[in-house]
């Protein structure tokens, strides 16, 4: 059995006030990326939101960037200088960078270099106004996925992060199936057959999350962190997931699907296919 991750790593542990125990676990964070070995506080949590970080110092440019995203449900972090930069990326996880090279502090290909020498696996796209062929050639040999010169469209931007997380997450391909339902992250469209489904943003990141984990037990509390976020342990019960997953069950079966998410005493859940 496989587990869900219960506990956060990628964020302030809770947005806790206390500063403290946050400075602590901040440096053992660091210490833990200097000698390369795998956080024993708590595990990665496989989020099912996507998570991308933009780094880029000009205010205007990072706010639309993240605005676009965010429309996209994309969940965004940003930095503005190359120390923040290199401090979210030792400390932090991301499904995507956002990179731009000429950062207040230190140049861009500095943080590629950084993630290189980190063993790290994140999607790269260079986003710069420095469109010449040895900055592009340089950023991919250093590990970049890609390379945007700016002006750019935010729509190019978009598709491109599409892509790129396409090919990580789904070797490619545009839907993810389990018996006869096809989600279409692009277009947050479910079918089952021929027959679209109705679903609620909610329901759909519900059945999005359990589809990327078919047979598997789900933990209740890691699909509250994935679905609603860390703010999830501010909550005194669970009673809104259960009325969720009841509509998306009740949905799945009116429509014929042949998966159904069943419930596991004392676990979770489990997404079965009949």
């Amino acid at each position: 059995m496989e587990n869900e991750v219960e506990m956060d790593c990628d964020s302030p542990i809770g947005h806790t006030d206390n500063g403290i125990l946050y400075a602590f676990l901040k440096i053992i964070a660091r210490i833990q990326c200097f000698f390369r070995i795998k956080p024993f506080l708590c595990r990665k949590k496989k989020a099912f939101v996507m998570k991308i970080l933009i780094i880029e110092d000009e205010p205007s440019l990072r706010e639309l960037i993240q605005r676009s995203l965010e429309k996209e449900r994309y969940v965004t972090e940003t930095a503005v200088d190359f120390d923040s930069a290199l401090e979210k990326i030792e400390l932090y996880d991301y499904d995507c960078i956002l990179l731009d090279i000429m950062l207040p502090g230190g140049s861009g290909l500095d943080v590629l270099a950084r993630l290189k020498e980190l063993r790290k696996k994140e999607n790269v796209i260079i986003i710069s106004a420095k469109d010449s062929l040895e900055d592009k050639v340089q950023g991919l040999e250093l590990g970049a996925d890609d390379y945007l010169p700016k002006p750019f469209h935010l729509a190019e931007l978009t598709a491109r992060v599409k892509s790129v997380l396409r090919r990580k997450h789904r070797d490619g391909e545009h839907c993810v199936s389990v018996g006869n339902v096809r989600l279409l992250p692009d277009t947050f469209q479910v079918w089952v057959g021929v027959k679209q489904l109705d679903l609620s943003r909610k329901e759909y990141d519900i059945l999005h999350y359990f589809m990327n984990r078919p047979n598997r037990m789900v933990n209740k509390t890691a699909l509250a962190e994935s679905v609603w976020g860390d703010h999830i342990d501010q909550v005194d019960n669970f009673d809104f997931i259960y009325a969720q997953i009841k509509n998306v069950r009740k949905k799945l079966k009116e429509s014929g699907a042949s998966i159904e998410i069943k419930a596991v005493y004392g676990f979770g859940y489990k997404l079965a296919i009949e």
